[in-house]
């Protein structure tokens, strides 16, 4: 089965890659922007007619798509995550090649959700910020192409490779430096949200799954457990070995929340750190996985304690 992959280089794309080439039974070509893609090719500038080319010449039996941003503005955003889409699906409405299409959605597209809940995939999308709005459109997009295609609705992702500046990119970070310093305390904000966490490794099984799989339409990937951040960041103290102090700075002005961890005596200087969560979801989030285990035969695998260990490997490894 030869399996172009479209965004080879980014934070889940890396992990696709190496999931596929794994299989003995898979032809991988990567196409992207960089110079070490096999084809340069940017999809947000790039005609649909010179990618039905492309398809028609290497002839791909599935496509799997995880290029797109995360950050910027809307019209950015917009450009990457939606335009790009609309590409892919014109160049493989004209090719004859008959692909399959994997594409990587979110969880932001959802929006908000009721805390205690678990969102389901035929919950009503109510994005809460551009980045939501723009990957919402290329699901409706490659919905409605009447192409053979599947969304994968990723929820929160964690891991190796887990990017510095997402949140908890953020909190290994901050507690690297805390300890780097001799800080016995750390003030935290933020760490009210209660997120999905589903490991980098394991999503790359999910998009492996459904590249084999004939099942269509939009599938949740995450754990089906929604998880403090405060209770992340305690995690992630534990695997750290960081004996001081996490107080919580979310709450009125001046208001601290009792500390997680031990306290130490009066430090002489305490990092600070106090951020929202970026993605607009509120305060809660807890994927419905049922879809996943029934039609891909696929379950998390790699629990949130080693993603974190991972993550924090990398970030103690940072000078």
């Amino acid at each position: 089965m030869r399996v172009l992959l479209i965004g080879a280089n980014g934070y889940l794309g890396r992990f696709v890659a190496d999931r596929l080439l794994a299989d003995p039974a898979v032809q991988l070509t990567a196409l992207g922007r960089g110079d070490d893609a096999d084809v340069r090719f940017d999809l947000a500038t790039g005609s649909p007619g010179a990618l039905t080319r492309f398809l028609d010449a290497v002839h791909p039996g599935v496509v799997v798509n995880c290029a797109g941003a995360t950050r910027g503005g809307a019209r950015e955003l917009i450009r990457h995550n939606t335009v790009a889409v609309a590409t892919v699906c014109e160049a493989l409405r004209r090719s004859g090649c008959g692909a399959r299409l994997v594409q990587i959605g979110c969880a932001a597209e959802y929006g908000p959700s009721q805390p205690g809940s678990s969102t389901a995939e035929d919950a009503v999308p109510r994005p809460g910020g551009p980045y939501g709005v723009s990957k919402l459109a290329a699901t409706e997009l490659v919905l409605g192409s009447g192409l053979d295609a599947v969304v994968l609705r990723v929820f929160s992702p964690a891991g190796p490779g887990t990017p510095a500046g997402s949140p908890l990119g953020r909190l290994a970070e901050a507690m690297r430096r805390a300890m780097q310093s001799g800080d016995g305390e750390l003030k935290l904000g933020g760490l009210g949200v209660q997120r999905d966490f589903i490991d980098v490794r394991d999503i790359a099984r999910a998009v492996h799954a459904a590249s084999l799989s004939a099942a269509q339409g939009v599938i949740n990937i995450g754990s089906g457990r929604a998880v403090r951040l405060r209770d992340a960041a305690a995690v992630l103290a534990r695997v750290a070995g960081y004996g001081g102090a996490l107080h919580e700075l979310d709450g009125p002005p001046g208001h601290i929340r009792p500390s997680i961890g031990h306290p130490r005596p009066e430090p002489d200087h305490a990092g600070l750190v106090a951020y929202p969560y970026p993605d607009g979801c509120g305060s809660w989030q807890q994927a419905d996985v049922r879809t996943a285990r029934d039609r891909l035969g696929w379950r998390p695998r790699i629990n949130l304690e080693e993603s974190l260990a991972d993550i924090w490997m990398e970030a103690a490894c940072r000078i």
